[in-house]
Formats: structure tokens, sequence, C-alpha cells
């Protein structure tokens, strides 16, 4: 009785929590017919009403999908601008925080200690404090408005340099001293030796900043005035009657890449964080 009983709420928790996903779902196949008798309530008039709504719509409908992919080519150019972002945001954090995190990790120089204790502390600051100096800074480089306002914060982010330092910290000094002796050069041996040591935790970051940055909002709100260099993130930001439908396609098909890629890499993500918990 008790197996059953737990099943049941394990059952009822796991429908509340992908309730959100089934609630896109389901929007993006309504007909305009049905989208505007279940939204009415919400998006006309006063804004004070209710929706109806049926888990299993009565007529299945792809019109939601076919006015976004033929006759909304913002929704592509967005698209495309997310991807820029987030590859570039991906291959600097990649040249620049795995090196990072190496020479914190492997190097003993002074001020390690303090420069490390300065990482996590921008780490666990929000966007809000150091939206202003980001500012002020991209502002006199010249990149305000232009990609480069997202991108380039996110190359230097603390986060990546955390996650990975706790990987390559555990990686034995005897295997590097061996390497040392038969020659190798330091950058040889962090290209062949700690890197793929270290790769469940530069993987495990790389999946967590892809999420990050793929949704991201704060950023290009605050450094984006064009609109057409802004993020899939801030597609359709009001919703209404003549758009509902489209907004319920646009967001699942956002949502694809960023299943995909979880679902990939959760062997990585999770193998990452056991490995965390164990290397000291």
């Amino acid at each position: 009785m008790a197996r059953i009983l737990i099943r049941v709420v394990l059952a009822v928790m796991v429908f509340i929590i992908c309730f959100p996903v089934l609630f896109i779902l389901m929007g993006s196949l309504l007909g305009p017919d049905d989208l505007s008798n279940y939204f009415s309530g919400i998006l006309e008039g006063s804004g004070t009403g209710y929706i109806r709504w049926q888990l299993v719509p009565s007529e299945l409908s792809i019109e939601s999908f076919r006015q976004l992919l033929f006759f909304q080519p913002g929704f592509f150019r967005l698209f495309w601008n997310t991807v820029f972002i987030v590859v570039c945001v991906l291959t600097g954090q990649l040249l620049v925080g795995a090196p990072a995190a190496w020479g914190l990790a492997q190097y003993e120089f002074p001020g390690r200690k303090a420069l490390f204790t300065l990482y996590i502390i921008f780490m666990m600051f929000p966007f809000q404090v150091l939206m202003l100096p980001e500012y002020i800074h991209l502002a006199k480089l010249g990149l305000m408005d232009t990609l480069g306002a997202v991108i380039l914060p996110g190359i230097f982010s603390s986060f990546p340099v955390f996650i990975e330092y706790n990987f390559f910290r555990g990686i034995s000094s005897s295997v590097l001293d061996a390497a040392r002796l038969d020659g190798a050069g330091e950058w040889q041996i962090f290209w062949e030796i700690g890197l793929p040591a270290g790769m469940p935790g530069v993987a495990a970051s790389m999946m967590l900043q892809f999420l990050e940055y793929w949704s991201t909002i704060e950023q290009p709100l605050a450094f984006l005035d064009t609109k057409s260099k802004w993020p899939l993130s801030l597609y359709l930001p009001q919703i209404s009657m003549d758009n509902v439908g489209i907004s319920f396609a646009a967001s699942l098909i956002s949502m694809i890449p960023a299943i995909l890629i979880f679902r990939i890499g959760q062997p990585c993500l999770e193998g990452g964080i056991a490995a965390m918990g164990v290397k000291r």
C-alpha cells in the first residue's frame, strides 16, 4: 500500500513539473478558433478573466507553426542570433576558462588563493550588481548595441573556471611530473593530459552555460537596443490574441535545442556532478 501511495505521489509530481511543457505543446497545436475561445478572457478586454483549457484539444492544427515558419522572418533572425551568441560564448569559455582553471589548479604562484576567491565572489554576484561596470566598459570599447556586448562578458564568466577547477585539481601531480620528465611542455601537458582528464568538468560547464545563454534575457535587454539583434529569448515579449498561437509555437521550437542538449549531455552532467563530490 505504501509503495502504491509513493508511486501516485511521484506521478502527480511528475505531471505538475511537466505540465508547463504540455501546456505549450497543446497551445501550439490549437486552431485560431480554439485559441480565441480559450484565451480571450485574459487577452481581450480588461484582462481580468480566466482561460478555458482542456489537456487534449478537440481539433489539432499546425496553423501556428505555418504562420511562424513562413510569415515571421524575424523569428529566424533571432534564432540565428542566439546560435551565434551561444557558439561564440562557449568557444571563448573553452579557450579562456579552461586554461585559467588549469593554471589556478596546478600552478603555485603568489596570490593564487586570493585570485580564486575573487573568482568565486564574482560568480556569486547577480547580473544587476555587475551591469553598470559592464555597461561602462562595453561603451568604452564601442560594443554597445552589438552581439559582442553579450558575448564578451560571457566569455570571461567565472562559472566555468570554478567548475573546471575542481576537476583539474584532482589530477595527480605525479602523472604531470612524469610527463615533464619525458620532455612534454606545459601546453602539451594541458592539451594531452589535463584537458582529457578534466573533460567531465568541461562538458558539464559547457552544457550548463549553453542552457544559460540560450535563454539569456537580462544582458540583451540591457546592452542591445536594436530588436533585430535580440536573441530568441526576447521574441514576442507582448502576447495578444493576434499572436498567441505563434508565441506557443515559438516557445516550443526554442525549447527543443535546450531539451536535446540536456538529454544528450545528461550522462556528462551526472558524471561531472558525481565526480565533483569525490574530488579534492
